[in-house]
């Protein structure tokens, strides 16, 4: 309505209240002035209730589904590297305390569980702190025996298959450096390459470890530089399992700063992104 159109409307409801008689009701002005204030307000609580749907369907996601996690250490290199971020599935082993944000659910156990599978790479609480995510690579199942001999992993007595393969080769301050690879191939059939950085390190040699029933035994493809269950991580309960890691979906060498847009295209390792972890 034009300011014309208001003015003739002010005349003539001036004219209508002079014209009634004594008693009858004053006209309710015009719905749509009337209702101004209230559009405003449903349009402010349009998107409060949008944002709190949003984050509430972020957090079904996050908990059940998949969560984000990256790669903060080397000690799975040469698998996964720093500046990897990982899609971790939620539902692979069921559900339990730790698969929800800041373990805030207090319930003991797991439901929907499903058992794990020897070699697969794991997420997990640090059971020290119960906080903490780590990432591992799962090597021993309830009741197995593990031990380290000579650079030779050892199940139940017998010996994981250990065959040489190409370096690894990594950058150190601009100079490829090679370190000695090789590729395990677990009881089950899962292979995986691993690093021997120093060939009579300290984690070469260890007792052995029988895995007591309801935990496993966690394993770092770095294997002279990872802090793993032969060391302080010791045995991971089923219930600090929050997921198993699937899919690269992005990854960056971390040599730009967060200011230096005009670099980030080129620290992505592009060749990662996509990449199965399996």
């Amino acid at each position: 309505m034009n300011h014309t159109d208001q003015t003739a409307e002010a005349t003539k409801m001036a004219q209508d209240e002079l014209a009634r008689p004594s008693g009858e009701p004053v006209p309710v002005p015009p719905a749509d002035v009337a209702q101004k204030p209230a559009k405003k307000k449903e349009s402010w609580l349009e998107v409060i209730k949008t944002i709190v749907y949003a984050l509430l369907i972020a957090g079904v996601i996050r908990s059940f589904l998949f969560q984000p996690f990256n790669i903060p250490s080397g000690s799975m290199e040469g698998t996964l590297l720093i500046g990897d971020y990982l899609f971790v599935s939620k539902s692979a082993y069921g559900y339990s305390r730790y698969s929800f944000p800041f373990g805030f659910i207090p319930f003991s156990g797991r439901f929907f569980a499903s058992t794990p599978t020897r070699g697969d790479i794991v997420v997990f609480k640090f059971p020290q702190d119960n906080s903490t995510d780590y990432i591992k690579r799962l090597i021993g199942l309830p009741g197995d025996r593990v031990q380290m001999k000579e650079g030779v992993l050892y199940i139940n007595d017998q010996a994981v298959p250990k065959v040489k393969v190409d370096d690894y080769v990594e950058d150190l301050g601009g100079q490829p450096h090679h370190v000695p690879q090789y590729k395990e191939t677990l009881p089950n059939g899962v292979s995986y390459n691993v690093l021997d950085r120093e060939p009579e390190g300290n984690l070469d040699n260890t007792q052995v470890f029988v895995v007591p029933e309801g935990h496993y035994f966690m394993m770092g493809d770095n294997r002279d530089n990872s802090a793993d269950s032969r060391v302080d991580v010791g045995y991971v309960p089923f219930e600090n399992f929050v997921g198993k890691a699937e899919i690269i979906f992005f990854s960056t060498n971390g040599s730009a700063h967060i200011w230096e847009f005009w670099k980030w295209p080129f620290t992505i390792r592009y060749e990662r992104v996509g990449h199965f972890t399996y």
